[in-house]
Parts: C-alpha cells; structure tokens; sequence
C-alpha cells in the first residue's frame, strides 16, 4: 500500500548486553509523497470508565516543503450505514458521532496544547527524530461510543458499516481545508470497552404456565453460573423444571443471542443467535414429574458464526481479526444516539411441549466483556525518572528502535 512504511512493525527493544531493556512497540505510516510521518504507541485506546486512554503521538514533518502552510491532526468516530462506494452527489452513509481538530504544525505557543506536558512516548520519540517531530494530544470525551463493526456479507468489499474511528493528519492552510491525499496520513484506530469489576446479581429468572383445559402448572427456573462472562468463557445454564400438569414436556432449547439497537435516525433492534443447543436428554418430562435439573454449557464465539451478516463485532482492524462485540455500557450520562450501536445478550431457555400445550420460556440477561486491561500510565512526564544536575530528565533514545521492516 502506498505510503505505508512500518506500520505494524515493532520498534524493537535494545540489545545492548549491559541493559536489556523492553522496547516500545509504535505505529509508524507516512504520506505517498513521504513529507510528513505520523507516529502512534497503539492503535487500541481503552474505556478504563474512569478516564480513556489518550490519544497521543508526533508528526515528523518537512518545514522546506511546508513553507507557509500548516499540519493539522483530526480524530473522527462515525457511524457508516453504507459502502462508501455508494456514495452519490456528495450524500455520504455516515453519521459523525465525534470531531475534534487542532493545529499540530506550526504549534500555537497560547494554547492549550503548548502548555500540556509531553507523554513518555512523544518525549522518546521527538529526542530521537529530531527537531522536525511535533506532538499531537487527544483526549475522547466520556461516553463516546465504542468500535463495533457489522459483519459484511461474504464477498462484501469496502469499509464495513459500524462505529469506527480514524485519525487523520494532513498540510492544509486551514484548519477546515480540504486535504489531498498525497499529502495526508490517515490510521484507523479502536476504542474498547470493558465491564468494570464490581460483582453482579446471579442471573435468574422465573415463569409458571397455566393450561384452562388441565389443572396444575409447569415452572420453569433458570440461572447462569454468573453475570460477567469473557470473551471465549464457556456459560454454564442450569435449569429447574415442575411439571405439575398432565402435559408432557419434549425437550428444551437453549440460545445466547445477541440484540445490537441501530441507534441511527430512529432506534431499530436487530437479534442474531451466537450459540444455542437442542436436548431430548432425560425428557420427556412426564405429567406430574418435578425435580428436573441439568446444568448445560454454551460458548458464544466468532468462529462459529462467520456466516451471519449484520452480527455486532468489536471494532476491526485491518489484516487483524476480531470477536463478537462487547455488551455496551450504560451510564446515567449515556445517551444512545450518541453511541451509534448499543450491544447486549441474554440467554433464552425454551421448554418444548406436546402439540396445542405452546411453549414456556424465560430470558436471562448477561454481560460479555474483555477482561479489566493494565491501567495505562498518566499522560505526563514520568516522576520516576531523576532529574539530571542541569535539572532535565535523561532519556534513554535506545528503547525507541525506528526499524521499517
């Protein structure tokens, strides 16, 4: 792809024999005509629900080819409900859900910006690109909405639908000026969510069926093994059944389904099945037989589910593979039509009866998380590091090893 050099590559860790130290992992893409490169830590920026990682990185530019014009860095999330090949008389399928700009090249000496200390990252990079390296800092609002990707159908080409975001650097005169490909730079990049730790009721859940023509009632009681479950977790459904009736029961089915509200121009709710399971195993259930119980297992992934167009994924990067979206969280702040895209899952067990006895079904809310990641460290200057007797910080340039390969 043009323009692209060393974009996955890790900047390797030094091999100095005396102090092996971890290197740092950074993103590197350049613009087709090579003038400016921008540089990223990572390209997944974690909802720790108390703060969000900040988005922060440099552009090493060209000042001769510049002259009087300016660089400029921008973050968009936005919602795509269409190919972008679709795109006809300047009507474009998207949504924006979140833009934020600001001026990177030439820096503003009375901004913001100038005065916020440089992360550890931008600290290392700019001492080893030199003095043409410029610092970029974003910082997501709370309840900016997740990545979540719709599964496009097999043979589908270009931009799924879903919430993405992107960061884009360019040259420009203006901050709103249209920028030229040749000269911009644009990553996609994720924002991820996960549940916090605090422990959740036991699923449970309760329904009686009552027949006119037949005395007595079936009940039917369910609960999983916990509220919070990861992302590859097997779920573990126990159900109870009394069949107080002269009815008989067939067997049971159960499903883990996921529901994804499109929070576009009005809410609409699609559901998709990720896992689900039909057993005959100890039924029927006989008339007036109580004390059924069994323990059944299910595992909700991707790998099984491939098929299915429209399935809610977490966010997607190119060349890297995914799995099924994780459930949003709400907060009393969040709004959906901000969010694009609302996930969340539940659990259906269903008891087959005989012909004209219907069916008897109860419904179990649950979470599907990633596990809680590293907190990342404050966007400032390391206090651990002592300051030298000029009073500056020492850096160590070999943790940074700008390899292209």
């Amino acid at each position: 792809m043009a323009g692209l050099s060393g974009q996955n590559g890790p900047l390797n860790s030094s091999t100095d024999d005396t102090s092996k130290k971890q290197g740092t992992r950074v993103f590197k893409k350049s613009s087709p005509n090579g003038k400016i490169t921008t540089y990223l830590g990572k390209r997944d920026f974690v909802d720790h629900l108390s703060h969000i990682d900040p988005v922060d990185g440099v552009i090493l530019v060209d000042p001769e080819y510049l002259k009087d014009r300016k660089v400029f860095a921008h973050i968009l999330a936005a919602f795509r409900y269409g190919r972008e090949d679709l795109d006809v008389l300047g009507l474009t399928f998207r949504k924006d859900l979140y833009i934020s700009s600001l001026q990177v090249y030439p820096p503003l000496k009375d901004s913001k910006e100038a005065a916020r200390p440089l992360t550890r990252l931008q600290e290392r990079l700019i001492k080893k690109l030199g003095p043409n390296a410029y610092p970029f800092f974003f910082e997501l609002p709370p309840n900016s909405p997740a990545s979540v990707t719709l599964q496009p159908a097999p043979g589908d080409t270009g931009k799924p639908c879903g919430v993405d975001y992107e960061l884009k650097t360019f040259v420009a005169d203006m901050i709103d000026g249209k920028p030229h490909k040749r000269n911009s730079v644009r990553l996609a990049i994720r924002k991820l969510t996960y549940a916090p730790e605090e422990p959740a009721p036991q699923p449970n859940a309760e329904a009686v069926k009552d027949f006119i023509m037949s005395p007595g009632s079936i009940r039917l009681e369910a609960s999983l093994d916990k509220e919070k479950y990861y992302h590859g977790e097997s779920m573990a459904v126990n159900v109870l059944v009394d069949n107080n009736t002269n009815k008989t029961v067939k067997k049971v089915k159960i499903s883990v389904r996921q529901f994804a509200d499109i929070c576009l121009f009005s809410t609409a709710q699609y559901k998709c099945a990720v896992a689900d399971l039909e057993s005959e195993e100890g039924f029927p259930i006989q008339p007036s037989q109580t004390g059924f119980c069994k323990v059944y297992h299910l595992t909700p992934l991707l790998s099984n589910n491939r098929d299915k167009r429209g399935l809610a994924l977490d966010g997607k990067l190119k060349h890297e593979d995914t799995n099924l979206a994780s459930s949003t969280i709400m907060t009393e702040k969040s709004q959906k039509e901000g969010l694009g895209i609302v996930v969340s899952y539940r659990v259906k067990v269903k008891l087959i009866m005989g012909f004209g006895s219907g069916e008897l079904a109860v419904e179990l809310p649950f979470t599907l998380t990633h596990p809680k990641p590293p907190d990342s460290p404050a966007p400032s200057r390391s206090a651990s590091i002592a300051p030298t007797e000029a009073g500056d910080a020492p850096l160590d340039t070999n943790l940074i090893q700008l390899d292209t390969k």
